[in-house]
């Protein structure tokens, strides 16, 4: 169903990207992306992404970015903050790149309703190891940030997302999207974008049971 005036919860990563391609080729008209990042490190939480570089994304999407830094205490409010602000800018609806987490999904669901707005979900109930390669066949280019060392494996971190490195994850009994997080990735080229987003490798870092890599804006700000 297409529909007018969307926003798109937007992690950076592939699942993200993959929801957007889709809604697009619905028909629904795509305007804001919506970014929450931890306030007190300027990071995605779990993939560890700076938020400049998501500011890169949405630019290089041609897409207007609604983002605001948030604590664990005040996700909530400020979620639902955006989402009144969002109507007020004229948005109708608000998708998301859930896989097959019900619990995930009631939340967000539940509040996107509550505050009159339509929910979308493009992705959810595809097989997890076809929207995978739907991602790659598309063009997309996305690398590893962060990998969760309880189930994933500290390699992938910074590795290409590839049909190799797809089967690595399936051989390792891991969800080939990471749903259960154990990977998160940072996608910087695709049929979507006006141009990739420029960035270069920095350190491996590993906090709270997680190894991530920093990825640094190529010129300041990820724009060509």
């Amino acid at each position: 169903m297409a529909v007018g005036g969307c926003a798109l919860c937007w992690s950076g990563g592939k699942d993200s990207a993959l929801a957007l391609h889709r809604l697009r080729a619905q028909g629904t008209s795509v305007r804001w992306l919506v970014n929450l990042f931890e306030q007190s490190s300027g990071r995605v939480r779990f993939h560890g992404v700076r938020a400049e570089l998501v500011k890169a994304q949405a630019a290089g999407l041609g897409l207007e970015l609604v983002q605001r830094p948030v604590t664990s205490e005040g996700f909530e409010a400020a979620f639902r903050g955006v989402l009144e602000e969002l109507r007020a800018r004229g948005c109708e609806a608000v998708a998301f790149g859930n896989v097959h987490l019900q619990d995930v999904r009631a939340w967000y669901e539940e509040r996107v309703r509550g505050a009159g707005l339509a929910h979308l979900e493009p992705l959810w109930g595809s097989p997890p190891e076809q929207l995978v390669r739907e991602f790659l066949h598309l063009g997309y280019g996305a690398v590893v940030v962060s990998v969760d060392l309880r189930l994933g494996r500290a390699g992938w971190v910074g590795a290409r997302v590839d049909e190799a490195f797809l089967r690595g994850v399936e051989e390792a009994g891991a969800d080939p999207c990471g749903e259960f997080g154990e990977y998160h990735t940072f996608v910087f080229s695709g049929p979507a974008f006006l141009w990739p987003v420029r960035f270069r490798t920095g350190e491996l870092m590993e906090r709270e049971g997680h190894r991530f890599v920093d990825l640094l804006p190529e010129h300041g700000d990820g724009l060509p």
